[in-house]
């Protein structure tokens, strides 16, 4: 009777292909812009020839989150487009990322009333905040940086709860009774 064979001398296998994957998928970002507010225009200068996104793979966005593995959220998210956005995140197919471009985006920004969603982090998980309004074309830059390697590495910052954890920088106390 033959014995099984030892599985721990095949580790190697599955970590080189989890490697090879990671580069390939760090290199061919498909990205699904989501523009709602002033932030888009930041964001269409920085996809220009000018400041290259295309040698991080990211040069080409996808009209169609089927299609996508990167959500691009841009711009101010009101508490009505939120069930919207919500679903084009869910029709995305995994692995997918979230980037949070612009500080209405990260922490809602210089709205504080009832209509904004506070950071787009409570509806969704987030892999990387681009604060800013709004950020610069570096800090875009950055931000595809850390995304590539946060890919490469194939994680991501979800929570139990299917939340991120936002930065310490980005956060801000909810004051309910601003409102009143």
């Amino acid at each position: 009777m033959a014995s099984a064979p030892d599985l721990s001398q095949l580790n190697w296998v599955t970590t080189r292909v989890d490697a090879a994957l990671g580069w390939a998928r760090k290199f061919s970002i498909f990205q699904y812009p989501f523009v709602t507010a002033c932030c888009g225009m930041e964001y269409m200068a920085t996809a220009t020839s000018h400041y290259d996104m295309d040698r991080f793979g990211a040069g080409f966005p996808r009209f169609s989150p089927r299609q996508a593995d990167v959500l691009f959220v841009v711009g101010t998210i009101s508490q009505k487009m939120a069930p919207v956005l919500r679903r084009v995140y869910d029709q995305m197919a995994e692995p997918k990322w979230v980037v949070a471009f612009g500080v209405c985006t990260c922490t809602g920004g210089f709205y504080d009333d009832y209509t904004t969603v506070l950071g787009i982090d409570t509806i969704m998980p987030v892999d990387v905040y681009i604060p800013g309004c709004p950020p610069r074309p570096e800090n875009v830059l950055d931000g595809l940086m850390k995304l590539q390697d946060k890919i490469a590495q194939g994680a991501g910052t979800t929570l139990a709860a299917g939340l991120s954890v936002r930065p310490p920088e980005l956060q801000v106390p909810h004051r309910p009774d601003a409102h009143l």
